[in-house]
């Protein structure tokens, strides 16, 4: 087994660190002050776009998209690495390069099952960076870890369908260049429960559709992902050919749809770990405590080795799904993927853990990222479906193997 990277992949790698180095680690400070003077929390500031414009520039765009018709035709394990180095600014970085989520989601969803003309309406501008979109399948009156119960009706009515239901945590609703919602709801919910459901494109200025109030987690707006929202649609009309497939699809293309970005979010949190370890190993190389530097401490030392451990685990991990991915197809990847979604949050959000703990009140504090990276490694035990559903499921699969 080889385990270095290729040339192209080394070649990107190095770009794409020059570009972190040289453009988004010192836009950082800017981005906050350009928030804070907006005074919206998700308001989107001059120096994103001065990114992105950078980012395009310097060839490092749509990195994501496997489809060399869409983006840089790169597979999940040359993509790993890249997206690792994203997630050492994870508010930042992936939007700079157009790979954040939801938007890497809903374009995959859109090349893979929508049709030619949603393709043009929607996919190219999200490529194009011109636009965001959201992805609203969370429901707030049921248990949506079982994608099942989602209760968001979407009923044919002559050439047009109507959506009526509440949807939460929509990510990216609160972006204020969102221009496009793809829902989820059920379209026959009499027949078998996993072709009940169906995914629909909803304009954001559709009648009858209101945002009613962004979402914050853990007291952060979240904005990187366009932040999340709590929406109402009430008798929201849109023409039929905006449904994507055919009717009872809506469960399948979901999960197909969570595959990839499971495995993006893992790749990113990879990387979340590494900036976190170097941040403590600074601060503990810096600081004295009782009269000698905390780095000679004994139990920093062990943080130190077993973040070191916990990080190079989780990532071979997800190089391997990666690779699976690639050889086998994600259904062939399943195990995997649950494997590195129960896996990687909890390492990053341990690791993180330790370092907030070496910096005292500077780590919970703003003038740290670690305080924003904890939060997002702890929501991300939630996101795409919460640890105890994978465990279970995966454990199910496990059990059929000597049944």
């Amino acid at each position: 087994m080889d385990f270095r990277y290729d040339e192209r992949t080394e070649e990107l790698r190095g770009r794409l660190g020059a570009f972190l180095d040289e453009c988004v680690h010192p836009a950082e400070a800017v981005h906050a002050e350009q928030v804070a003077a907006a005074g919206d929390p998700w308001a989107r500031p001059p120096v994103l776009e001065e990114l992105k414009a950078e980012a395009r520039r310097r060839g490092l765009w749509n990195l994501f998209f496997p489809d060399p018709r869409y983006g840089a035709g790169l597979t999940n394990l040359q993509y790993a690495p890249l997206a690792e180095l994203t997630g050492r600014s994870p508010h930042l970085a992936p939007e700079a390069v157009n790979c954040a989520a939801p938007d890497t989601g809903n374009m995959e969803l859109l090349a893979e099952f929508g049709s030619e003309a949603q393709r043009e309406r929607w996919l190219r501008p999200l490529l194009d960076g011109e636009i965001r979109s959201a992805f609203c399948m969370t429901e707030p009156e049921v248990a949506s870890s079982d994608a099942t119960n989602i209760a968001t009706r979407i009923t044919r009515d002559g050439d047009s369908y109507v959506v009526d239901g509440r949807k939460w945590w929509s990510s990216g609703a609160m972006d204020p260049r969102c221009e496009v919602f793809v829902v989820m709801g059920k379209t026959d919910p009499d027949a078998d429960r996993h072709h009940q459901q169906n995914m629909i494109l909803v304009p954001r200025d559709t009648p009858g559709v209101i945002v009613r109030r962004g979402l914050t987690v853990f007291g952060y707006s979240d904005a990187a992902h366009g932040g999340h929202a709590e929406i109402d649609f009430t008798g929201v009309r849109v023409p039929a050919e905006n449904l994507v497939g055919a009717e009872g699809e809506g469960f399948a293309i979901a999960q197909a749809r969570l595959g990839p970005g499971r495995i993006h979010h893992c790749m990113r949190l990879v990387g979340m770990a590494e900036r976190a370890l170097e941040l403590l190993c600074r601060r503990v190389s810096e600081r004295v405590a009782f009269g000698r530097p905390l780095a000679e401490q004994g139990v920093v030392r062990e943080w130190i080795a077993e973040s070191r451990v916990r990080i190079e685990q989780a990532r071979l991990l997800v190089l391997k799904t990666a690779w699976l991915m690639d050889t086998v197809g994600n259904r062939g990847a399943h195990t995997e993927i649950q494997a590195i979604k129960i896996a990687t949050p909890a390492m990053a959000e341990w690791v993180i853990d330790k370092a907030v703990q070496a910096y005292g009140g500077a780590g919970v504090s703003q003038d740290t990222p670690l305080a924003a990276l904890w939060a997002q490694a702890r929501t991300l035990r939630l996101a795409d479906g919460p640890d105890e559903v994978h465990r279970a499921s995966l454990a199910r699969r496990e059990l059929r193997r000597w049944a």
